[in-house]
């Protein structure tokens, strides 16, 4: 019999997302539903899921083990957010305000506001500032359902304080419950004292940024905002180049505010993801679909900035890319920390059914920041990374009910509770 710790019986729906990744085309929409199933686990790691009846003759509890009696809930993986902006100091909703007003994100950033003011915060914020303030955002993400989540700097966009960043996000991984996966954007914008000379900044990230990060060890992907008066498809290429030659793998901010080049930027080298895609055109969809590359949609930015429209979700499946979702936490127009609102706006807004939205936000999402042998699916041998939902699962696009009972974190309950609930 298998020995296990934790144990979840007779849930009333059980969706795994198991079968390998990533999920493309008619397979994004392909997935069981275990009714009246079990789901056991041993010092944090997956040993069962099945039905309830046949896990009382394969489980072993334990001493001490949790029997959770899950028959009004029902049990998904725990979500992985694959694209956030949530290291950051200071505070941009006087901007939101504006937004709802009229302006554009191009006006605001005109007038000294968007990610430049945001820069100016962040250096001038300690590292215990940031950390204070990432912890309280990484709470609020633990309790919409997110278990993993990957992190970018990017607010720095000097070698000193882009390696403050990094360090903020290596002290939260450790002490955090969340899984966090650190991403390299120092070319997030061209900081203020370089605008005159854009090229010098290139060169600042290329030769003296990057190798400091790798030599740090403190990233695993490098990305770029492409993207028309950021960076340009050619600046994107030498950047992603320079940071895979040490050792930082590419992902891309790609097509987000017109077509920029970005999908087939990310098409020429290998990148793991390009995000945004708001303006992906078809040649680059079709680039991506040769290269492997995962779409990862960001709806909520799209609907917090007010470009009056989403990404093409339904061309990505139909050619065949894998889709992911993320919700692009950050201050300027990523303010909900809900993979759940993500995946309400993806059915809405960019058509794509439950199953294919909750693929993006579990499975695909995990394959995107290369995560997905270990979490984005409830299979032995994986993390016991689990979302429990009241009622049916799509209830977690209920905007504003409160949907998750329960968020367990490597066996354990990391926010709400368990109950009912009993040990052996």
């Amino acid at each position: 019999m298998i020995a296990a710790d934790l144990i979840i019986s007779h849930a009333r729906q059980i969706i795994s997302c198991g079968g390998g990744a990533p999920r493309r085309g008619p397979r994004q929409a392909a997935v069981e539903v275990l009714r009246d199933g079990a789901i056991a686990a041993c010092d944090g790691q997956i040993v069962y899921v099945g039905s309830s009846i046949d896990s009382q003759r394969a489980i072993a509890p334990l001493p001490g083990a949790r029997l959770v009696d899950a028959r009004d809930l029902s049990i998904v993986p725990g979500f992985v957010d694959p694209h956030t902006h949530a290291a950051f100091a200071g505070d941009r909703r006087e901007e939101l305000r504006k937004r709802l007003a009229g302006a554009s994100y191009a006006e605001i950033a005109a007038a000294g506001g968007g990610i430049v003011s945001t820069v100016a915060r962040t250096r001038a914020a300690t590292e215990a500032d940031l950390i204070a303030e990432t912890r309280g955002r990484l709470d609020e993400m633990l309790a919409c359902g997110t278990t993993t989540c990957e992190i970018k700097s990017g607010y720095g966009l000097s070698v000193e304080s882009e390696l403050k960043i990094l360090r903020a996000i290596a002290c939260l991984s450790r002490e955090h419950p969340l899984d966090i996966v650190p991403t390299f954007l120092g070319a997030h914008e061209v900081p203020l004292e370089f605008r005159d000379r854009r090229d010098d900044y290139v060169e600042l990230i290329v030769r003296d940024m990057i190798p400091s990060v790798a030599e740090a060890g403190l990233a695993e992907w490098c990305d770029v905002f492409c993207e028309t008066g950021v960076f340009t498809a050619n600046e994107s290429v030498r950047i992603l180049e320079a940071g895979q030659a040490a050792g930082l793998r590419a992902r891309i901010h790609a097509d987000e505010l017109a077509p920029s080049g970005g999908s087939q930027v990310a098409a020429q080298v290998g990148a793991r993801s390009a995000d945004h895609l708001i303006f992906a055109p078809p040649d680059g969809i079709a680039a991506m679909a040769s290269a492997g590359v995962t779409a990862t949609l960001l709806p909520v930015a799209a609907f917090y900035l007010k470009l009056g429209r989403f990404a093409p979700a339904r061309d990505f499946i139909a050619a065949g890319v894998p889709v992911a979702l993320a919700t692009d936490v950050n201050p300027g127009g990523g303010f909900s920390p809900s993979m759940p609102f993500a995946m309400t706006l993806a059915c809405f807004g960019m058509n794509l059914t439950f199953e294919e939205a909750l693929v993006a936000a579990t499975i695909n999402a995990a394959w995107s920041i290369d995560r997905s042998e270990r979490v984005g699916s409830l299979e032995p041998g994986k993390q016991m990374d689990a979302v429990l939902v009241k009622g049916d699962a799509i209830n977690l696009i209920r905007v504003g009910a409160p949907a998750i009972a329960g968020v367990i974190k490597r066996g354990t309950c990391v926010a709400g509770s368990l109950e009912p609930l009993r040990r052996v």
